[in-house]
């Protein structure tokens, strides 16, 4: 059965599609994320990179590590994909970015020994 989803930087400039479920969203509290991001924690669904294609623009790519390439928009600078050498046959979506992101629901937190303390709250699913 088709699934598809769609989503978007803030400017418009970027567009994604993929077809494929929402699967193993999970909550990362690595430093990377949260220096790339400016949030305290980035939601992630991994996605079989053959389903993913850039609808609209070109995205610009920054290597985080020797592993990751992340990709962000030139003009808004959304945050919206990265990409690990790590699980090359997949790419990791924002949830964030997504049209409808009320349809991922988050199963698990991962680095989270790297959680910043007084974040208890987050604790709601499993780590």
């Amino acid at each position: 059965m088709s699934e598809i989803h769609s989503g978007g930087c803030h400017c418009g400039g970027l567009r994604y599609q993929f077809d494929a479920p929402l699967r193993d969203i999970a909550h990362c509290h690595c430093s990377i994320c949260r220096r790339t991001s400016g949030a305290t924690v980035v939601t992630w669904t991994s996605v079989p990179l053959a389903s993913f294609t850039w609808l609209t623009g070109s995205p610009c790519a920054y290597d985080s590590s020797p592993s990751c390439v992340r990709y962000f928009c030139g003009k808004c600078g959304a945050h919206l994909a990265l990409f690990t050498r790590n699980s090359p046959d997949e790419i990791d979506v924002t949830i964030a970015t997504l049209d409808q992101p009320e349809l991922a629901t988050p199963s698990r937190h991962i680095w989270i020994e790297n959680r910043l303390p007084g974040y208890a709250w987050m604790s709601t699913c499993q780590g």
